[in-house]
């Protein structure tokens, strides 16, 4: 079977995989057919995605309680006790359907139509406002998620690529494209990936939410897209390059977490700096000088070439701005003495907030 004719069968136009917007100029699928001893990447293979998705989220369930929750606990990480809130059928649908933090005038109404003092109510709207912040062990539990895979990810990636040729010479990617047989080990690599991604898509509504939301649901759509395509296309030396370029910093961010949840501020730091440093080099220097250089000046154009510069630019604009909010965060803490936070915290205000809010009853 050609690359796309399972997912022609399916009911997907056949136009759309006209090897016109897939391929360069001069190449078809036929360039890309396998063989006994030749492997290709086919479109196929993609939906394995879907099952690994559902077995990383599982994998993920079992690691948080079997391991981050007992290594959290050891650690000392724990949960500060929080007030109960009495139930109110008026205040809690005011609190779901129009603003968890009412006017003035809003507390007076629902203080006449419940009965209550405005101060009582003032005070429920608080407590329950606590009710719903992640709780520490969450989030330490989530940063131990993700740091396991982004180092385990990150230094596999190196192990299976270190002894490319095409990492080192960035020439050697365009060799002979579209025929490079695919590496299973890359394939697997690159499935993986995949697999991740769209596990956070499934579970970022249950996920702790940081003021970044909207931007992370634009970095895993453009993520998924990017890695769909190049898989497809056949651009995968180029795909795991991009992708080991990516992966060199977050487990290092997802570490300094695990020690602010720990109370470890100064470790903390100072590996937050490691990380700024990474994420800027990595990001802001490595990727667009080099190995996005490369893919612009070396490479013939086409429309899913056209399609990957698009969203390779959407996440560089990304980058940058991560890159501001990491670098007003250092210049905050080092020179003017700020409160120590992450610069993706949480949207509901972390701990210190559900402090401040407890405070005002006491």
């Amino acid at each position: 079977l050609s690359a796309p004719t399972i997912f022609t069968r399916m009911g997907l136009s056949e136009r759309f995989w006209h090897h016109e917007y897939w391929l360069p100029s001069g190449a078809t699928w036929e360039d890309m057919k396998e063989s006994a001893d030749t492997r290709y990447p086919q479109p196929q293979d993609i939906l394995l995605c879907i099952p690994g998705a559902l077995l990383l989220i599982i994998v993920r369930y079992v690691f948080e309680r079997t391991v981050a929750l007992p290594l959290g606990r050891r650690l000392g990480v724990s949960d500060k006790p929080r007030p109960k809130v009495q139930p109110n059928a008026t205040l809690e649908a005011f609190y779901t359907l129009v603003s968890r933090t009412p006017k003035e005038r809003d507390l007076i109404s629902l203080a006449k139509q419940s009965d209550l003092l405005v101060k009582k109510v003032e005070t429920w709207f608080r407590h329950r406002r606590v009710q719903d912040r992640p709780r520490l062990m969450k989030k330490f539990c989530e940063a131990s998620w993700r740091f396991t895979f982004y180092f385990t990810s990150f230094f596999s990636g190196l192990a299976l690529l270190y002894d490319k040729p095409w990492v080192w010479d960035h020439n050697l990617c365009w060799l002979r494209y579209p025929q490079q047989p695919l590496l299973p080990a890359l394939g697997w690599f690159y499935l993986l990936e995949l697999s991740f991604y769209c596990s956070l898509v499934v579970t970022l509504p249950f996920d702790v939410k940081r003021k970044d939301f909207k931007e992370q649901i634009i970095h895993h759509i453009a993520t998924i897209t990017l890695i769909f395509v190049s898989y497809c296309a056949n651009l995968v030396r180029f795909g795991t390059m991009v992708m080991l370029v990516h992966d060199a910093s977050d487990y290092i961010l997802e570490l300094a977490k695990m020690l602010h949840y720990m109370k470890r501020q100064r470790l903390c730091e100072a590996l937050f700096i490691v990380f700024a440093v990474v994420f800027i080099v990595s990001r802001l220097v490595i990727f667009p000088l080099t190995t996005y250089y490369y893919f612009v000046t070396k490479f013939q154009l086409f429309f899913i070439i056209c399609l990957i510069h698009a969203f390779l630019i959407i996440l560089q604009l990304l980058h940058i701005f991560w890159s501001y909010l990491i670098l007003q965060m250092i210049v905050g803490v080092i020179l003017h003495g700020a409160k120590r936070k992450d610069a993706r915290s949480d949207t509901e205000e972390s701990e210190r907030s559900e402090a401040e809010d407890l405070a005002k009853d006491k």
